[in-house]
């Protein structure tokens, strides 16, 4: 049975650990490696399981905690081609640091298979991953989008859980202190998902089977947990499906103190 930890998720820092047959995968290392180490064993994960970090794209909310504790504890690194490349300019790599190339054809790793996925982003080179687990589950995640595609949509469809970003309430970006430069970025097909369309983006899922979804990458300046969570929910009952029957929806919040989510 698989078991999700999220450890940070927002414009500050992104991680997330999922472990099956006590063996574990980090997506993203965002935060420092001294507050990757405390929400680990705060979450009374024994770092010695982690088998690989898969990086989604080089922007620092998403990688500032490699260079040190991938190093430190020698774990094997992917990313595409494009993000490595975009790495070793920002100076995120070291020659401690053992990073491979994963290509959409995926990667077995133990009790995984990771398939990535392009995103719409403002990256070089940007990946979600949908993670299959030996027990047929497959857990995705999506975030740092402006859209979901058609080869994204064709990836989400079918997981039993996914990890999908929430960022921002139009309303609030809108009329918030963002200078114009940065709203027009966030707002575009590169930019980040919007609350309006993670929620029409939820229905579908679990039209197709998705049971559980969790709304991550909330924007701290403009956006709460409470509207995330209503409009993803009230577009689901509009759809004629009910919380705790057809589906389990959660936001998650910047730092993690929840409890693993087992599925």
């Amino acid at each position: 049975m698989p078991k999700l930890c999220p450890l940070y998720s927002g414009s500050s820092g992104n991680s997330y650990y999922l472990e099956t047959a006590g063996k574990g995968i980090l997506i993203d290392c965002g935060r420092n490696a001294k507050q990757l180490e405390s929400a680990l064993k705060e979450k009374e994960i024994d770092i010695s399981r982690i088998q690989a970090i898969f990086i989604t794209h080089e922007h620092t909310d998403h990688v500032s905690a490699l260079r040190v504790f991938a190093g430190r504890y020698h774990i094997r690194a992917y990313a595409s081609y494009g993000t490595i490349a975009a790495l070793e300019d920002k100076g995120y790599l070291s020659e401690k640091v053992d990073i491979q190339p994963i290509t959409l054809d995926g990667v077995e790793l133990d009790d995984f298979f990771i398939e990535p996925f392009r995103i719409s982003h403002d990256c070089v080179e940007g990946y979600g991953y949908v993670v299959e687990t030996q027990d047929d589950r497959k857990t995705a995640f999506a975030t740092d989008t402006g859209i979901i595609t058609p080869a994204m949509q064709t990836a989400l469809t079918g997981c039993d859980t996914v990890v999908l970003e929430s960022n921002h309430d139009i309303g609030m970006l809108r009329c918030g202190k963002y200078p114009y430069v940065l709203k027009r970025r966030i707002l575009s097909d590169v930019g980040h998902l919007s609350n309006e369309l993670c929620a029409l983006t939820a229905v579908d899922l679990v039209k197709t089977g998705t049971t559980r979804l969790l709304l991550a990458h909330l924007s701290r300046e403009n956006n709460i947990p409470e509207l995330a969570m209503q409009a993803s929910l009230c577009e689901l009952e509009r759809s004629g499906m009910k919380q705790q029957v057809d589906f389990l929806l959660s936001v998650i919040p910047e730092i993690c103190h929840d409890k693993p989510v087992r599925y």
